[in-house]
């Protein structure tokens, strides 16, 4: 991209935004000629200030029209599209609320036709298609930005509450993929705009969000005590599923980064505290999109097992699980626990079985172990612990993912 000339930069993005020369050069306020004569390299664009309208009318940085597209980095997750990560960033950066503040907001989508579309990128989070969530997220995030800035007096809830979800969604993510940064800003946006949506469950499971983010980023300490903090704060009293389902995972979340601490007994009283708060709920459910119930915990009890370097009781906690109840849980869920798995036999010294959960998960959710930078990580230990040559699958798979010994 970044060896084509201008004009060639232009129909590319004006094409994959589905906007013909006509409809483009209306938007812009020029002829259709005028376009065509750009495109073909007739013309030529010269003013930085026309360079910008065009950007913007094509929702991508003036960076990526300079042929300064960002290159895909050495340890760039696999199977993602560095640029459509950088039309996240672009996304995040608008601020249109403030922009409506002094001018006429842009017409925002219908709320009914934005609330499936944030369902369905729930779905596709869930189910591990980052690659295709992350081509479809930029255009999402605009689409919320725009229903929260422009909504009539009685939709402001809702808009603010689906645009928090868009935010989480781009959250969570972007931290599987190793933008840990953009992670966490896209959490930090979560939390504001939940309050605007008067939703005091989303404001909480948006915590969850910030601490992964924090987390992922070594703040262990501030991850834990913001989780518990929150937790304490969620009003469980009525016995609600959805806000038990909330604090449950606020907890799950402070144990993992208490593990990542090192602190044990924090560890244990936390997963003791959100196993009851799982019985409470009475089976693995997904209120809040939060995959909250008994088996959740038990996952996060091995991976809390892992974080503490004692693999000998994540598979213990593993062998343990009903196996029809694993199997009924979304595929992110089960994939995430068998790449824990893989780290726990790996630490354990089994690099056979390692591998062997490394190609479970692929098989179940390819970007949960492509896409992840973790996932990396362990293959490349496996590798370069085994012993001879490596099964002819997991070198496959090693192969696809771009990670050698």
């Amino acid at each position: 991209m970044d060896e084509l000339p201008i004009g060639r930069r232009v129909a590319y993005w004006r094409s994959r935004r589905k906007l013909s020369q006509q409809v483009f050069a209306d938007r812009l306020g020029k002829s259709k000629s005028w376009v065509d004569k750009v495109e073909r390299g007739v013309r030529r664009l010269d003013k930085f200030s026309v360079l910008h309208e065009i950007a913007d009318i094509l929702q991508i940085d003036v960076q990526l029209l300079l042929g300064k597209d960002p290159e895909r980095r050495g340890d760039a997750p696999n199977g993602i599209d560095q640029v459509e990560v950088q039309e996240i960033r672009a996304a995040l950066e608008r601020y249109d609320a403030m922009t409506a503040y002094f001018d006429a907001a842009p017409q925002p989508p219908p709320l009914v036709d934005l609330a499936k579309a944030v369902n369905h990128a729930w779905l596709t989070y869930q189910y591990s298609r980052y690659g295709e969530l992350t081509r479809s997220l930029p255009k999402l995030l605009r689409d919320a930005q725009a229903a929260d800035a422009g909504s009539a007096r009685d939709e402001i809830r809702l808009a603010a509450n689906l645009l928090g979800q868009v935010y989480q969604i781009a959250s969570s993510v972007l931290r599987k993929i190793g933008e840990c940064e953009l992670a966490w800003l896209a959490a930090d946006r979560a939390t504001a705009v939940a309050q605007r949506a008067d939703d005091p469950l989303l404001a909480g499971i948006a915590t969850t969000r910030v601490g992964n983010a924090l987390l992922a980023m070594g703040r262990a300490r501030p991850a834990l005590e913001l989780n518990v903090n929150i937790a304490n704060r969620i009003d469980t009293s009525d016995g609600d599923p959805a806000a038990l389902s909330v604090h449950g995972q606020l907890l799950l979340q402070g144990a993992m980064a208490a593990a990542r601490l090192g602190d044990s007994a924090t560890v244990d009283d936390l997963l003791i505290g959100a196993e009851e708060v799982a019985g409470q709920v009475g089976g693995d459910e997904n209120h809040y999109w939060t995959s909250f119930g008994p088996t959740n915990v038990e996952l996060h009890r091995a991976a809390a097992a892992v974080e503490l370097g004692d693999g000998g009781r994540a598979v213990e906690t593993h062998q343990r699980l009903a196996e029809p109840l694993f199997n009924a849980l979304l595929p992110e869920r089960r994939a995430h626990h068998l790449l824990d798995l893989s780290r726990a036999y790996a630490q354990i010294g089994d690099v056979g079985t390692a591998g062997e959960m490394l190609l479970r998960g692929d098989r179940l959710a390819p970007a949960e172990i492509r896409c992840r930078p973790l996932a990396h990580e362990v293959m490349a230990d496996v590798l370069r612990r085994t012993r001879g040559t490596p099964h002819c699958h997991l070198a496959e798979l090693a192969e696809q993912m771009g990670v050698g010994v």
